[in-house]
């Protein structure tokens, strides 16, 4: 057997989430049925982090285990299974990798982008992609408060009750808040989310944007350890999957390689 990783962006809003399930559609069916046909052969497809409802991505990872008579140039891989997703999907490169490799064990990071319109009149254009605040946002409040997610901790404040992680401690690496004009974003890292994190992150930190909650209300959800003292989960709209990184010698595209510190 050989192993083939692929990078996949999709627009989520028609999507069920990523993993496959009875109701349809969801991105892993529609990508696994477009592979096959260039494979013609069934592909099972394994991810670097399950996307919900809603939510976008921008390089999504997966990787397939075929056998060695299955030939196909990496160009084939993309143009053939192009041609058999939808507007909303694209594969944008294919790499034939060592069995080391794991789309989601390899992983040492992973991103999240969420974008807010934040102006009175609700969204038009931008509705498929961010969410929408009509109150005016304190960024440099969001921030502040946020600062305290920073390291490693226990994040049951911030996950579903679904969640079915064996553990609520991730480690946060970075997480920066910015704003040009109307347009707010969050830019997250961490080695691991828990299911809804980031939305409930953005949540709680909206009641600091709005002036609802102090900046120090943050730290306290964080020691309280308790999903139900936080804010609300945010839409899934304005949350992307920038994607997981992986070790250099995996020799991947860029955009999912961790950098080598000069």
């Amino acid at each position: 057997m050989k192993r083939i990783a692929f990078g996949i962006e999709y627009d989520g809003t028609d999507f069920l989430g990523w993993q496959s399930q009875p109701q349809e559609p969801t991105v892993q069916d529609t990508v696994s049925a477009a592979l096959a046909f260039v494979a013609d052969r069934p592909v099972s497809l394994v991810c670097s982090g399950r996307t919900d409802t809603g939510v976008h991505a921008r390089c999504q990872v997966v990787h397939c285990d075929l056998p060695r008579e299955c030939k196909r140039s990496e160009r084939a891989w993309v143009l053939g299974t192009n041609s058999r997703l939808p507007s909303t999907v694209a594969l944008r490169w294919a790499r034939e990798v060592t069995g080391e490799f794991h789309a989601r064990f390899s992983a040492r990071t992973r991103r999240y982008r969420y974008r807010i319109v934040n102006r009175p009149v609700r969204l038009g254009l931008d509705a498929r992609f961010a969410s929408w605040e009509r109150l005016p946002l304190d960024t440099a409040r969001m921030q502040q408060a946020c600062e305290a997610l920073r390291g490693t901790h226990d994040f049951s404040s911030f996950r579903t009750s679904a969640c079915q992680a064996r553990s609520p401690v991730r480690t946060v690496e970075s997480i920066q808040w910015s704003r040009d004009g109307e347009r707010i974003e969050l830019l997250i890292q961490a080695n691991g989310f828990l299911h809804h994190m980031v939305r409930n992150i953005v949540g709680s930190a909206l009641c600091v944007g709005r002036g609802e909650q102090p900046p120090s209300w943050i730290a306290d959800l964080l020691a309280r350890k308790d999903r139900t003292c936080a804010g609300p989960t945010a839409a899934a709209t304005g949350l992307e999957f920038l994607g997981a990184r992986y070790p250099p010698h995996f020799a991947l595209p860029p955009e999912v390689t961790l950098e080598v510190a000069s």
